[in-house]
């Protein structure tokens, strides 16, 4: 195969699954650990979150310190960063996993960025929305049964499972990580260009996320998104348990497969051309709504609900990053167009932070069901934000 399913690329993909498979369990196990020692749907809010907290933080700077010293050095180093995290969450209680969350999503930001720049790199422009939808439905892999293995270990009881299980999952990743050549990569970028890149500096581009509309207008709607994301991340756990046959495991296994089956069978149909597709964003925010909609009223309608909300946010979650991320990457200036495209990642990871920091005290405040509610608010709002009419859409290829 070429192109997009070529092995240098495939191998790529197979490094992210197994970077992001320890996420799968440890959404799941950490909310469930935290209610067992008595904690509260803030400081489970606050634990989780400071792993997309940390993330948003540093992926503005991700894209130009891999433009400065290379992708296969950053990800060498973010590797061993990324396998001590995994080792204190096996070997410490709550309080060791915030230093943890902080850790990993440190080394997320790096790696995540590394891989996204090469493939868009490396990819010619018709492919490059294939690319990034793999990448995400690999990344995505690990919670088909990332969630059913964590509520077995947990109602087993079994943590020194969870310790062994974080142990070689930390090895095997460092292993396979080292021995991958970037392959992908591309000539550094002449010298003029990277100077050019520097020179916005990485403070200076927060401006633009006002300052570049399209740049605006894909962070308020990946913001939001990412919000009721990590609302059903941090909380679906706690919340399954009040619904009569609700099962966060289930749950979670059935959005991520359609994830996964939405991504790979819908990777040539999602947009590669730099034109914003008014009625295909405004129908995935609508589909989002329904969703998590879905999920609230799951309490009075259940299961059927809760569960047909997994299959729509997942068709949801499979959908927007991937466009959105294809399209800034025609749209926005070719010299910052990288420190950009990590200020974009670092609003989704802001938006799954909050789904914790935030939503938490709306839980504690009301309760699981009114607070997706509120997701579901949010989300039917950004239907009509997506709107944008078609003589600004032609401009957006000259930019």
């Amino acid at each position: 195969m070429t192109g997009a399913l070529s092995w240098p690329f495939v191998r790529l993909y197979i490094l992210a699954l197994l970077f992001f498979s320890a996420n799968a369990i440890l959404n799941v196990l950490i909310p469930l650990r935290g209610e067992s020692l008595g904690a509260s749907n803030t400081a489970i809010g606050l634990i989780m979150g400071a792993y997309m907290c940390t993330a948003m933080i540093f992926r503005p700077w991700a894209g130009v310190i891999i433009k400065q010293q290379g992708p296969i050095k950053v990800l060498r180093i973010l590797l061993v960063v990324n396998g001590l995290a995994l080792l204190l969450y096996a070997f410490s209680t709550l309080e060791g996993f915030l230093i943890a969350r902080i850790l990993q999503g440190c080394s997320t930001a790096f790696f995540s960025m590394a891989l996204q720049i090469g493939i868009i790199d490396a990819l010619p422009e018709k492919e490059r929305s294939q690319g990034i939808s793999l990448y995400s439905l690999f990344t995505y892999m690990p919670g088909i049964l990332g969630p059913v293995l964590a509520i077995g270990i947990w109602q087993a009881g079994g943590m020194s499972y969870f310790t062994i299980l974080l142990v070689a999952i930390a090895i095997v990743t460092g292993v396979f990580g080292y021995s991958i050549p970037m392959e992908t990569e591309r000539e550094q970028p002449a010298e003029k260009q990277r100077e050019s890149e520097l020179q916005l500096g990485v403070l200076q581009s927060f401006s633009q996320l006002v300052k570049n509309p399209y740049l605006f207008k894909s962070s308020v709607l990946m913001l939001t998104a990412s919000t009721v994301f990590g609302a059903i991340t941090n909380f679906l756990p706690l919340y399954a348990t009040q619904l009569k046959h609700g099962s966060a495991g289930i749950y979670l296994m059935i959005q991520a497969g359609f994830v996964v089956a939405a991504r790979f069978a819908l990777r040539k149909k999602i947009p590669s051309d730099g034109i914003w597709h008014t009625y295909f964003m405004m129908g995935i925010m609508l589909i989002l709504a329904v969703a998590v909609q879905c999920v609230s009223y799951s309490l009075e309608g259940g299961i059927v609900f809760f569960y047909g909300g997994a299959v729509l946010m997942g068709l949801a979650q499979a959908l927007l990053y991937p466009v959105l991320t294809t399209y800034l990457s025609f749209v926005l200036p070719q010299m910052t167009r990288n420190a950009l495209l990590g200020l974009f990642v670092a609003m989704a990871d802001l938006g799954m932070s909050l789904g914790g920091v935030l939503m938490g005290p709306i839980a504690d405040a009301t309760s699981y069901s009114t607070m997706y509610m509120i997701c579901a608010m949010m989300s039917a709002g950004m239907i009509i934000f997506a709107y944008e009419k078609q003589s600004k859409i032609a401009r957006q290829i000259d930019n």
